[in-house]
């Protein structure tokens, strides 16, 4: 579970939108895979030791795009009884953000916006 965690988060910290974000920023979009630091910690040493991002100064950057999250290709909507994962606001619809190492949701839709950089 925690590796699929890890997986989750480098692959999310992958896709930014922006070429540099606040550490506290890219904690924000973090802590939508996993509040337990150790594998916070871990998903910013991964990210770094793949190349996907770069820390200094309290800044994360980003060193190259696998691409950006898209609101209508790679986020799925779902009716139903939802908590929305980064806010904890109930939802009667669901926005999960479908990245290759799985599913990332359910979000509301400001919430949405904020984890894939959009806002």
């Amino acid at each position: 579970m925690a590796d699929e965690r890890v997986e989750l988060g480098v692959e999310l910290l992958s896709k930014l939108e922006d070429d540099e974000l606040a550490l506290a920023e890219a904690m924000d979009r973090i802590e939508t895979v996993t509040r337990d630091p150790a594998t916070v910690r871990e998903i910013l040493d991964t990210a770094v030791m793949r190349g996907v991002i770069e820390r200094e100064d309290g800044v994360v950057q980003t060193t190259g795009s696998s691409g950006f999250v898209s609101q209508t290709a790679d986020v799925v909507r779902r009716e139903g009884d939802y908590e929305c994962r980064r806010c904890g606001a109930s939802i009667s619809t669901g926005h999960f953000v479908q990245l290759e190492a799985g599913e990332l949701g359910p979000f509301g839709p400001e919430c949405v916006r904020k984890v894939t950089g959009r806002d």
